[in-house]
Protein backbone atom coordinates (compact mmCIF):
# COMPACT_ATOMS: atom_id res chain seq x y z
CA UNK A 1 0.00 0.00 0.00
CA UNK A 2 1.20 3.54 -0.72
CA UNK A 3 0.89 6.57 1.55
CA UNK A 4 -1.65 8.14 -0.81
CA UNK A 5 -3.81 5.00 -0.75
CA UNK A 6 -3.51 4.91 3.05
CA UNK A 7 -4.67 8.53 3.20
CA UNK A 8 -7.69 7.78 1.01
CA UNK A 9 -8.54 4.71 3.09
CA UNK A 10 -8.38 6.75 6.29
CA UNK A 11 -10.54 9.44 4.73
CA UNK A 12 -13.11 6.80 3.76
CA UNK A 13 -13.10 5.39 7.29
CA UNK A 14 -13.54 8.90 8.68
CA UNK A 15 -16.55 9.53 6.47
CA UNK A 16 -18.14 6.23 7.47
CA UNK A 17 -17.45 6.80 11.17
CA UNK A 18 -17.00 10.44 12.25
CA UNK A 19 -15.75 9.40 15.71
CA UNK A 20 -12.81 7.65 14.04
CA UNK A 21 -12.22 10.75 11.93
CA UNK A 22 -12.10 12.93 15.03
CA UNK A 23 -9.65 10.55 16.70
CA UNK A 24 -7.42 10.57 13.61
CA UNK A 25 -7.43 14.38 13.50
CA UNK A 26 -6.56 14.63 17.19
CA UNK A 27 -3.69 12.15 16.85
CA UNK A 28 -2.48 13.82 13.66
CA UNK A 29 -2.32 17.15 15.45
CA UNK A 30 -0.13 15.61 18.16
CA UNK A 31 2.38 14.37 15.57
CA UNK A 32 2.79 17.69 13.73
CA UNK A 33 6.28 19.08 13.18
CA UNK A 34 7.29 22.01 15.37
CA UNK A 35 7.17 25.28 13.48
CA UNK A 36 5.09 23.74 10.69
CA UNK A 37 3.56 27.15 9.97
CA UNK A 38 7.00 28.55 9.06
CA UNK A 39 7.81 26.03 6.30
CA UNK A 40 6.28 25.32 2.92
CA UNK A 41 3.73 23.68 2.41
CA UNK A 42 2.42 25.21 5.69
CA UNK A 43 0.63 22.03 6.73
CA UNK A 44 0.73 20.45 10.20
CA UNK A 45 2.50 17.27 9.03
CA UNK A 46 5.11 15.22 10.90
CA UNK A 47 8.73 15.44 9.78
CA UNK A 48 10.01 12.80 7.38
CA UNK A 49 12.75 11.76 9.82
CA UNK A 50 10.21 11.22 12.58
CA UNK A 51 7.97 9.13 10.32
CA UNK A 52 10.94 6.99 9.26
CA UNK A 53 11.87 6.42 12.90
CA UNK A 54 8.27 5.54 13.86
CA UNK A 55 7.94 3.09 10.97
CA UNK A 56 11.30 1.50 11.80
CA UNK A 57 10.45 1.04 15.48
CA UNK A 58 6.95 -0.26 14.75
CA UNK A 59 7.44 -2.36 11.60
CA UNK A 60 11.21 -2.86 11.28
CA UNK A 61 11.56 -0.88 8.04
CA UNK A 62 11.94 2.85 7.43
CA UNK A 63 9.81 2.68 4.29
CA UNK A 64 6.92 0.72 5.81
CA UNK A 65 3.36 1.95 5.37
CA UNK A 66 1.17 1.00 8.33
CA UNK A 67 -2.09 -0.86 7.82
CA UNK A 68 -5.27 1.20 8.11
CA UNK A 69 -6.53 -0.91 11.01
CA UNK A 70 -3.36 -0.25 13.01
CA UNK A 71 -3.74 3.51 12.64
CA UNK A 72 -7.42 3.48 13.49
CA UNK A 73 -6.82 1.26 16.52
CA UNK A 74 -3.99 3.51 17.74
CA UNK A 75 -6.01 6.70 17.22
CA UNK A 76 -8.95 5.32 19.17
CA UNK A 77 -6.63 4.12 21.96
CA UNK A 78 -4.71 7.41 22.15
CA UNK A 79 -7.85 9.53 22.35
CA UNK A 80 -9.92 7.35 24.65
CA UNK A 81 -11.32 9.05 27.77
CA UNK A 82 -9.07 8.63 30.76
Amino acid sequence: MSWSRLTLSLLWRSLRNPAVGLSLIRVGWRFRRRGWYKRVPFLPLPSAEYLKWRMHTAYGRDDAVPPVDDLVRYARWATRPQ
